[in-house]
């Protein structure tokens, strides 16, 4: 299940983003992730104009899906998290089909952009059994905390291409 973020949900957050894992993957994170940073996210004080839900499984959070908007209103950009113990079990595909479907379907959207490191073959996987197909390296595109400027990986959803 997909629903908004509330204000219970810091601890969980705090501890998904403090993950390593994540901080590798996702590198706008600040790290350490702080209660601070989870109720400025759950107020919608962070990127809000991206929407972002909590991913619900047998009543416990386990990750975090969004959808950020841009200055095209026929697209929008998707990106995850899942924690640890969700992590291979097909919870991040069903969370990804779940709001790729309700944005093309429901919103009407034309495309879906979706961007993982290169080195992310996890998240790549689960953007493809969803139905994105790969369309390319963007170079120097994302900076990491640590200073470093890495590639990325682009891929696109358009209506049509999404795999059940």
């Amino acid at each position: 299940m997909l629903r908004p973020w509330v204000e219970d949900d810091a601890d969980v957050l705090v501890v998904g983003c403090n993950d390593p894992e994540i901080a590798r993957w996702i590198p706008t994170i600040p790290h350490p992730y702080t209660r601070e940073d989870a109720f400025a996210f759950i107020r919608g004080e962070v990127r809000s104009e991206h929407r972002a839900f909590a991913i619900e499984l047998g009543g416990r959070v386990v990750g975090c899906i969004g959808m950020g908007s841009n200055s095209h209103a026929y697209r929008a950009t998707m990106g995850y998290w899942v924690a640890a113990p969700a992590r291979g079990h097909g919870t991040c595909t069903r969370a990804l089909r779940l709001l790729a479907r309700h944005a093309l379907e429901e919103l009407g959207l034309q495309r879906i952009d979706l961007v993982t490191d290169p080195d992310n073959r996890a998240s790549q996987r689960v953007a493809e059994k969803v139905g994105f197909q790969r369309e390319g390296v963007l170079r120097a595109h994302l900076l990491h905390p640590d200073g470093r400027i890495r590639d990325s990986v682009m891929f696109s959803l358009l209506p049509g291409e999404l795999r059940e």
